[in-house]
């Protein structure tokens, strides 16, 4: 008798439960928004924070505290006041997170199962990747930029007029080179950050999705998810940051390169120096991965209504 009929004619529904792709192009552009919303929620806390580690230069110290810094940034400027320098972090923070989320989409749609399902292992490799591209095509350059700048303005005598002049003043001098410096560390930081991100997402997600890969999550959900896997990155790639830093500063001449730099640390700190700045970096790492992604997710969903790309 013709037993199997029954199960083939299940199969044949099974491609309902296949996992829907996102085309690279929303990924990009829904990168591209998620990076430069998240940055101007959480701008007020960068700029409150920089203002304080300023002041405690000052004799007597400015403000009492947070409530009292942005209280006085408020009753000087305005609420505008609390986004000043913030263009200077958009122009790195929208191409970044339109690279990362691209290339990520495009591997991941290279690398999932004829079920469209990505495992974690897959999903580190694809982090990795994003976070190699985001680190040669953007990260590198604009935080190499960003410390020549800062340099720049603690000179007597600044000769950058702003962001374009710098960058060109900086490729006109010294070459593409010199918009380049800490390569190595930067790839093996954003590398690593995004490959335990992503790896962390994706376990979370398909744990929660179970056996229905479109199973909707709700952006609460996904939040919390985004939190645990901005954590889980801060302790795990902590050390290239410090190294990374270290390579980018003032005093970068002091290593030969970025392994000597590691070196010298461990050397002469110890391994604890690896890990100044855990604490402060956590707070804000989770809550700008959890944005990121509730914003992400939320825009792809959107983007799948009005752009239809199957």
């Amino acid at each position: 008798m013709p037993a199997p009929a029954a199960p083939r004619s299940l199969a044949a529904a099974a491609p309902a439960g296949k996992a829907k792709l996102t085309h690279p192009g929303k990924a990009i552009l829904a990168g591209g928004l998620a990076g430069g919303i998240e940055i101007c929620i959480t701008f007020p806390t960068e700029y409150v924070k920089t203002q304080l580690q300023l002041d405690e230069k000052a004799n007597p110290p400015r403000y009492k505290g947070i409530g009292d810094c942005v209280k006085q940034t408020v009753r000087d400027h305005g609420i505008r006041g609390l986004y000043r320098g913030l263009s200077s972090l958009l122009y790195g923070s929208i191409p970044k997170a339109a690279v990362r989320f691209g290339m990520f989409e495009f591997l991941s749609n290279q690398m999932r199962d004829e079920q469209g399902r990505l495992d974690s292992t897959r999903g580190l490799i694809c982090g990795l990747g994003a976070g190699v591209a985001e680190a040669v095509a953007v990260v590198c350059p604009m935080e190499t930029v960003k410390v020549k700048f800062i340099h720049d303005q603690t000179s007597p005598n600044p000769k950058y007029r702003g962001f374009f002049h710098g960058v060109r003043e900086i490729v006109r001098e010294q070459g593409l080179k010199g918009t380049y410096q800490g390569l190595t560390a930067t790839v093996l930081k954003q590398g690593s950050n995004q490959a335990i991100r992503f790896f962390v997402m994706t376990s979370l997600k398909n744990w929660y999705k179970g056996d229905n890969p479109n199973k909707v999550i709700n952006p609460f959900i996904t939040g919390v998810f985004g939190a645990i896997a901005g954590a889980a990155s801060v302790f795990g790639n902590t050390p290239l940051d410090v190294v990374k830093t270290r390579m980018q500063g003032l005093e970068a001449h002091k290593y030969k390169n970025t392994w000597d730099c590691a070196y010298q640390i461990m050397k002469h700190e110890g391994p604890v120096a690896f890990y100044k700045g855990t604490v402060p970096r956590l707070g804000r790492v989770c809550l700008d991965v959890a944005i990121v992604f509730i914003i992400y997710d939320e825009v792809v969903k959107f983007l799948n209504k009005v752009w239809k790309t199957d």
